[in-house]
Formats: structure tokens, sequence, C-alpha cells
């Protein structure tokens, strides 16, 4: 497990305040435009699943470097 504080968990932060943010400005385009706001609800919610899929993408690369990493130090012992 990643210690607390690491970059991991700042990422993991961000997915959630990406996320959470995502679904009130939905609420909200709701609740302001309507049945008007429903193409700029299907524009946040794609804005919404690209942020979760970069964010996954980045945390796999720094835990497989981190692994690799690893496996080195391991490996030169």
């Amino acid at each position: 497990m990643a210690a607390l504080g690491s970059n991991g968990d700042g990422l993991r932060r961000l997915a959630i305040a990406s996320q959470a943010t995502g679904f009130i400005l939905i609420i909200v385009l709701e609740t302001w435009l309507g049945d008007s706001a429903r193409p700029w609800q299907g524009v946040t919610l794609a804005l919404m699943l690209t942020a979760a899929a970069w964010l996954a993408l980045v945390r796999r690369y720094r835990r497989n470097k981190q692994r690799r990493r690893e496996i080195e130090s391991a490996d030169d012992t």
C-alpha cells in the first residue's frame, strides 16, 4: 500500500474531486437551464470520463515506474 500523502493519494483525491465537481455541475445545469441543459450535461460527462481515464493512466504509469525501481534496486543488492 502507498504511504499516506504519497503522489498516488494526491491523484486519488484529484480524481474524487473532479468527479464530485462534475456531478454538482450536472445538477446545477439541470436546475438553471432545465431541458436545454442536456447537451452541456453530455459535455460535462464526457469531460468527467476523460479526466478519470487520464488520472487512471497517470496512476498506473507511476505505480509501474515505482515497481520497476523496486525490482532494479532488488536486483542490484
